[in-house]
């Protein structure tokens, strides 16, 4: 935390300040890989080394950062990726002098990858915190994403992808899990296979990919190593554009909010404009601008057959009409959307977010059965819950009976806890005719509202109407936006 205060006094914001410490922490790896007794190829220009860096200060400082930053972005793989456009925004020279010699006082190859991953993941979710930043819409509360990683039971030597991977929680998640020995005891070939051939994402924000990509790094997947020999499995793009020429066995993601997609276009006079995308793709069931939807499109166009996948999404997929009644008949008919967690408010740093994870497995297409789908299993986590990012935050703890419902073993032996005798239960079984008689609406609830007069402390209320205080301000912002829109 002493590089943020150090960087906070130069006008650094939090998401500028993680990019810098990326840059520069990557520069100190790579010339630790370079010699021994790991000897790797980096292929570093002579004159842009740690080495070259370390000794210098003021201006000269400044200038060989600066070139540092534009030769490594020319560079091919992991190191041209992470330096791509990369920019220095440490203008003070005595700043970036401290954050170089915090660096240098480590030796990062020495630490573990778990040492060096927490360490990075703990900045990663400070950022999260800073709201005005807007950096936590990449950030999916991590006891909520190792649950979801428990749910879909990865297997070593099976593909994982994330369409909208920001700082890389699920994959991490699920590279965690199977790397765990008391899941898996796992050869020489697997593991091989986990650190270079499992993991794959999209992410269409420059800043965030590069967050990614370290993140990764630094907990012992893909390798620095610049012999060609492995290729960087994330990329930086708009994920929806196009079906990737492979599929894979695994889709956990959490999608970005909001409800429209769009793209940056640059017009006649040189200005970056937005504008809708509605991605006219063949293998979609439905054309849309809904981002939601189309994210749920095109993870069904991503999967395996009997692929599994494990998505977040807003409340408004599960009862939306016109677009959204198409996409969610066509996930019951060619998919067994067998699972609904209802997901309560609080856990997500944009305030007032209403949302569910959807577990669906992708159906070998059958001329039998109409409908994949037989019955929907529905766990009401929302009803009398409420949870705060920093009172009341989620823990795993809180999730393990969803966990005990959903049965990862074997999700055909699963046993209701509602009842007649107990309609507070909260797993329910829905048939897929009661589907059909709700009209494929998936807003399934019946547990009653507790009175919450008395419900929070003094503290958690305090923090609850700062959650609504910032909606209103986020909701204020997007009126303007539009208003504007409408204006010009």
């Amino acid at each position: 935390m002493n590089l943020a205060n150090v960087l906070r006094d130069d006008g650094v914001s939090y998401l500028d300040y993680l990019e810098q410490i990326t840059y520069i922490l990557f520069l100190k790896m790579a010339d630790e890989y370079s010699k021994e007794p790991y000897f790797k190829q980096i292929n570093l220009p002579s004159s842009d080394t740690w080495e070259e860096l370390k000794d210098l200060s003021g201006a000269a400082l400044n200038d060989k950062y600066d070139q540092i930053l534009k030769d490594l972005g020319k560079k091919n793989g992991i190191l041209g990726e992470i330096y791509s456009n990369a920019s220095n925004k440490i203008k003070n020279p005595s700043n970036l002098k401290k954050v170089i010699n915090l660096i240098g006082r480590q030796k990062w190859t020495s630490m573990s990858s778990d040492v060096k991953g927490d360490i990075y993941e703990g900045l990663l979710q400070k950022g999260a915190e800073d709201t005005k930043s807007g950096a936590g819409q990449y950030f999916t509360p991590r006891a909520l994403i190792n649950t979801i990683v428990k749910c879909i039971n990865p297997q070593p030597g099976k593909t994982i992808c994330d369409p909208a991977c920001g700082t890389g929680g699920f994959l991490l998640s699920a590279h965690a899990y199977i790397s765990n020995p008391k899941n898996y005891q796992l050869s020489k070939d697997q593991k091989e296979f986990l650190k270079f051939d499992t993991f794959y994402g999209w992410e269409i924000v420059d800043t965030t990919y590069r967050l990614c990509l370290m993140n990764l790094f630094l907990h012992n997947i893909n390798d620095i190593d610049q012999s060609g020999n492995h290729p960087i499995l994330i990329s930086r793009r708009d994920a929806l554009l196009s079906k990737p020429s492979m599929s894979f066995d695994y889709v956990i993601t959490n999608p970005p909010f909001g409800r429209k997609s769009s793209y940056t276009v640059t017009n006649d006079e040189g200005e970056e404009v937005k504008e809708d995308a509605t991605y006219e793709r063949q293998d979609f069931w439905t054309t849309t601008s809904n981002k939601q939807l189309n994210f749920v499109q095109h993870i069904w166009s991503i999967l395996k057959s009997n692929g599994k996948c494990g998505v977040v999404l807003p409340d408004n997929v599960l009862f939306e009409d016109g677009a959204g009644d198409a996409v969610r008949k066509n996930l019951l008919r060619k998919t067994n959307l067998h699972t609904i967690l209802r997901l309560p408010t609080g856990i997500f740093y944009k305030p007032g977010v209403k949302a569910n994870v959807l577990f669906f497995d992708n159906k070998p297409a059958s001329a039998d059965e109409e409908w994949q789908t037989k019955e929907v299993w529905v766990y009401d986590f929302r009803t009398n819950e409420h949870f705060t990012l920093k009172q009341n935050p989620l823990t795993e703890a809180a999730l393990e009976d969803f966990v005990k419902c959903y049965n990862p073993d074997d999700i055909t032996k699963r046993v209701e806890t509602y009842s007649e005798e107990n309609p507070n239960g909260r797993f329910r079984k829905y048939t897929i005719k009661d589907i059909k008689d709700n009209g494929c609406k998936l807003d399934l609830k019946w547990i009653k509202e507790e009175d919450e007069s008395n419900k929070y402390s003094l503290s958690e209320l305090m923090e609850q109407l700062q959650e609504k205080s910032d909606a209103i301000s986020n909701a204020v912002a997007e009126l303007q936006e539009l208003l504007k829109d409408v204006q010009e």
